[in-house]
């Protein structure tokens, strides 16, 4: 195997394993809610803070990419990815011994680390990739970019399989299936140690970091940035709770049906961007990105509004086909129009598409699951809004502060209060006391005679709260297309759209740019 192919499947192993990691933290997002009494909002802050030390990461590691090399940087990520697992498998004993508050931070402080990790992978896979393959950028990072949805599906099976499992083995906890993503990050981390890396397409070029840096000064690239915001909040926002909210329109049909469409989605985004560069052939990266953008807008809401498992497939089919190019292509585009920018521009792209789906996306959508079912709840059955409420208010930005449902106390209504019943049980036997369980049960011994009458309208609250918040979203892909057919415009008055390549000759063997030597073998 040549050095380019190992440097390559090293790059995509890291996005495997943060797809992985994803993934299968969306599938026991309930579990968390469950055993720790975090509401929506809760859970959406501590998945939108693993993203935005993604996005701050990226911005930072894109400054010295250039400079000290891709090898040191994606040896400080594979560490990093080992520790932040350790940090994230301490929270149940965190919680036993701390309480609710300390587990909140220590999942937060985890899943910050493992952004982190991912955050200095992608500030180096991508200008790498573009150094290995110049003159096609926007179809080997669209391949590059697969890695992510082939993560995504591994661990979407693990986590319905740990789903479907988890009822029967008792003994099975959350931080089994959450343990997998080590699996590729040991074997992009044995790469990584093993190979020899190439210098940067920007730095063999001769590019300075003051003429890097002037690459900001085009408004060009100032509204693609403003795009990729949008791309990160409608993409990675939405993956972090579309598992939890279909799930919740299709709960009547069968366990696992919101895992399984996940999965479903991310095979599609796997297969189609392996073949990028047909596609680009026939339309250039920005006629593909208004299409995808379109797709993405009615894909969401057609999934906010579907009645019935086979409408609600067929609008997954949709959104999966509108969200699968768009951020590696986006990455292409900026690639190819802005080469002298090399690690700084692709990492501000990839800083600011997290960012945006962490402080804005992750919460955004989780927010506005709390607010449309509190708002339900209050209407239909206010007793049970006070039941089930959690004690404090809180806000979003500039948006109204609510309480928000206890995901604990939506759990026991859920199971008519067996999986307590068998938690008081254990402690009883153990002979150990633990105050929060304590104080669930004490709470369910009142509420448990409402059980009957909450269940419809909490039930209900919670499935109008997932399909509002996914029809707002949808209005954030509708910006984006508009964005995109500006831009169409845009190039069709300066005669077309057109890469520039940083030099004239032609690279050898499509390894490097002429003039780049290639790495030891």
């Amino acid at each position: 195997m040549n050095n380019n192919k190992s440097l390559f499947i090293a790059s995509f192993m890291t996005l495997i394993a943060a797809g992985v990691g994803f993934a299968i933290r969306g599938g026991i997002l309930g579990d968390w809610g469950a055993q720790y009494g975090f509401t929506k909002f809760d859970l959406g802050t501590i998945t939108g803070g693993g993203l935005v030390g993604f996005g701050v990461v990226i911005l930072l590691a894109s400054l010295i990419t250039d400079n000290i090399g891709y090898k040191p940087i994606l040896l400080l990520a594979f560490i990093l990815h080992v520790l932040s697992a350790l940090v994230t498998f301490a929270a149940t004993p965190v919680f036993e011994s701390m309480g609710k508050d300390a587990t909140y931070w220590c999942l937060y402080i985890g899943m910050f680390m493992f952004a982190v990790a991912n955050g200095l992978c992608e500030a180096v896979i991508n200008p790498l990739v573009a150094t290995l393959y110049p003159r096609q950028k926007t179809h080997y990072l669209n391949i590059l970019h697969a890695g992510w949805p082939g993560g995504l599906i591994v661990g979407g099976i693990i986590a319905a399989i740990y789903t479907n499992m988890k009822g029967d083995v008792a003994s099975l906890r959350w931080e089994m299936p959450m343990a997998v993503f080590l699996i590729p990050t040991l074997i992009y981390g044995f790469i990584v140690i093993k190979q020899k890396f190439p210098q940067s397409e920007a730095k063999s070029a001769g590019v300075s970091f003051g003429q890097m840096l002037m690459t900001f000064a085009s408004p060009l690239l100032l509204f693609l940035l403003l795009l990729h915001a949008c791309v990160g909040y409608v993409e990675l926002g939405t993956d972090s709770w579309i598992a939890s909210i279909t799930e919740s329109i299709l709960k009547k049909s069968g366990e696992g049906q919101g895992l399984y469409l996940f999965i479903y989605a991310s095979s599609i985004m796997f297969v189609l961007r392996f073949f990028a560069g047909p596609i680009v052939e026939k339309i250039n990266p920005l006629g593909l990105l208004f299409v995808s953008a379109c797709f993405g807008s009615v894909g969401l809401y057609m999934i906010g509004s579907s009645e019935g498992v086979l409408w609600v497939w067929i609008a997954v089919t949709v959104y999966g086909l509108g969200k699968t190019f768009l951020w590696p292509t986006m990455l292409g585009v900026v690639g190819e129009l802005f080469p002298k920018g090399g690690a700084i521009t692709m990492g501000a792209m990839g800083g600011i598409g997290m960012l945006s789906a962490g402080l804005l996306g992750g919460p955004g959508i989780g927010y506005n699951q709390d607010y449309f079912a509190t708002e339900k709840l209050e209407e239909i059955s206010p007793q049970a809004y006070e039941r089930y409420s959690v004690a404090e208010a809180t806000g979003f930005l500039f948006l109204p502060k609510i309480k928000g449902l206890d995901g604990s106390k939506v759990s026991v209504l859920n199971n008519d209060g067996k999986d307590l019943e068998k938690k008081v049980e254990q402690l009883e036997k153990e002979g150990k006391t633990d105050e929060y369980i304590s104080n669930l049960n004490s709470w369910w011994q009142g509420a448990e005679a409402f059980a009957p009458e909450d269940i419809g309208p909490v039930d209900k609250a919670g499935i109008y709260g997932g399909r509002m918040a996914l029809k707002c979203t949808a209005l954030v892909p509708l910006v984006m297309a508009i964005g995109y057919l500006i831009l169409v415009l845009y190039f069709y008055t300066k005669g077309g759209y057109k890469a520039e390549v940083l030099h004239g000759e032609e690279p050898d063997g499509e390894h490097y740019t002429g003039g780049v030597e290639g790495p030891v073998e």
